[in-house]
Parts: structure tokens; sequence; C-alpha cells
């Protein structure tokens, strides 16, 4: 006789546990890194540089994000989908026909769990539409030396900072300087090696012009080019959370992320057996609530820190 097949649903629940796991490592990971942009008092963010800049260097960089994020991702959202479509909450909007049970916390916590589903579905597309897209630093090669370049608004603290971290900064009249200076390009069938040389410096310096161009600028704003991604990352950072309404949004993400990723640790280690008894579920609540405050802890600071504490001069 054959074993009988394991149910669909089973499967996916157990796919929809894994990822969400694995979501809450990389949580802890990702909000680790960005907090040594506010916690690092007095280095500029180097070590934030430093920890980005090693994370931009592995290989199949590309490959590796749709695997441990995207993929994770899709799994935990598909099949949460379907909690979200047949969860009833029992512990708020009494109306005298289903089971009202306010009293417990754990009832609770079931209904936030879903609420801050709906809320990180928002958050996340739009963080990586904003991240990955919106102010995602843009690039320019010459030669060996690559250039990453971010808009950022003139501030009391953005030209120092940007002395300390070599990094450039072009305003609107700067750039259209730069293109005046740019010698013309031409076409010859026949080239000799120098003049070919020579022909893919001037393009390139064209690339350069073309990348600074990419963002439109008004009066009170620069382009500042970096020589590393990192350093293009945390002038991004710092613009971000130097905008009231930005560090608001970016709050409520990062509270909305770790209730829902260590309520979902507890739950998970139930699912898998590691936690079966009333004690050891019990001690396993402490150590998820203590996460769960450290991590946020480091998601909001590096909001409230990056600019307003650490590099504001």
């Amino acid at each position: 006789m054959t074993a009988p097949a394991l149910p669909r649903a089973f499967i996916w629940r157990r796919a929809h546990s894994l990822a969400g796991f694995w979501l809450t490592l990389y949580l802890i990971e990702h909000l680790f890194v960005n907090s040594q942009a506010a916690l690092f008092f007095g280095d500029d963010g180097v070590s934030f540089i430093r920890a980005v800049n090693a994370i931009q260097e592995l290989p199949y960089l590309p490959i590796l994000e749709v695997a441990v994020l995207g993929i994770p991702i899709f799994i935990h959202s598909w099949w949460g989908f379907k909690y979200l479509r047949t969860s009833k909450s029992n512990s708020y909007g009494y109306d005298g026909k289903h089971p009202y049970l306010p009293e417990y916390g754990r009832n609770h916590a079931y209904t936030w769990q879903r609420i801050t589903s709906w809320v990180l579905i928002v958050a996340i597309i739009a963080h990586v539409v904003h991240m990955r897209f919106i102010e995602y630093p843009a690039k320019s090669q010459e030669g060996i030396q690559h250039f990453y370049m971010v808009r950022v608004d003139d501030d009391s603290g953005i030209r120092t900072l940007a002395e300390r971290l070599q990094v450039k900064l072009y305003n609107q009249h700067e750039i259209e300087e730069l293109k005046k200076q740019l010698p013309e390009q031409k076409f010859n069938s026949e080239e000799t090696v120098e003049e070919r040389l020579q022909k893919q410096n001037i393009e390139e310096k064209y690339n350069f012009i073309r990348a600074l161009e990419k963002r439109p600028l008004k009066e009170h704003q620069w382009i500042a080019v970096s020589n590393n991604f990192g350093t293009a990352e945390l002038l991004m950072l710092r613009e971000t959370f130097k905008m009231p309404i930005m560090m608001l949004l970016y709050a409520l993400f990062v509270l909305a992320a770790c209730f829902h990723a260590f309520n979902g640790l507890w739950t998970f280690l139930i699912s898998w057996g590691v936690t079966l008894s009333q004690r050891s579920q019990k001690a396993m609540l402490k150590v998820s609530k203590f996460l769960m405050i450290l991590v946020a802890f480091l998601g909001l600071i590096t909001i409230f820190g990056t600019y307003w504490i650490n590099l504001r001069h």
C-alpha cells in the first residue's frame, strides 16, 4: 500500500510558515544593518556603508534577491491572502451574533496579525517602489571607476558630510557647465586603436552627464555622486528620514512588520512542534516579545536617528 499524499492545504500552510520564518530572519538582518547609520555615532555612517557594499558585492546578487526575498514573499503572501479572506475576528466588533471573547490576549494577537497583514501588503509595495525605482541610485562608469548618484535637498549639513564622505555635489548650473565642456562626438568607420579609446572615453563622459540628468533638479537640490553604492544608499536613507511624513509612514511599517514577524515566530514554533507544552509556549512568548521590542527599536532608531541624531551635520 502506498502512503496517502499530503493534503495540498497542509503543504501550502507549511510553505507559508517556513517562508514567514525566513522573512523574520531577514527582517532582523535588514534592520540591524540599517541601524548602523544611526547608532554608530561619529563614524559618518561608514559602518553602514561597509555592510551595504559587502552585500552589494555578493555574486549573482539579482538572482539571490529573487531566491531569498522575492519567492518567500510571494509564497507567504499567496497563502496569506487565503487567511485574510477566511479569518474572523472575535476580539472586536461585537454584533450579538458571532463569538466575542476580548478577554483573551491571543484573540487580540490573532486580529492584529491580520490587520498588520493588510498594512504590510501596501507598505512593502510602496517600499520597493520608493527604494528600488524612484530613488534608487543612478549608475555611471568611466574606465574601471563606478559612480552612484542620488538626489538630495540642500540643508545645513549635507555639504560638510559630503566632503567627509568624499562625495561630489552637482547643482543644475554645474551640470550645464559640464555639458558645455564635453567634446563633440565623431563617428568614423576607419579608426585607430587610440581613436577608439578616445571615442569610448567621450561616450563615458556623455553617459555620466545622462546619469546626472536622470532626475530633474529644483533650485535647492543637488545630485550627490559617490564612488561606491553604500555611500549613495546612506545619503538616500538620510534624505528619506529627514522628512516627517516619511518618518511617520516608515515607523508604522516597522511596527507592523515587527509585530507580524514575531507574533508569527511564536505560532511557527508551535506549528512545527518545537514548543508544545504550556510552559515552553509561555517562555517563548516572552522571548518573542523581547525580540519584537529589540528589532523594532533598531528600525525606529534608524528612522529617527539617521538624520536627526547622527548625520545632520
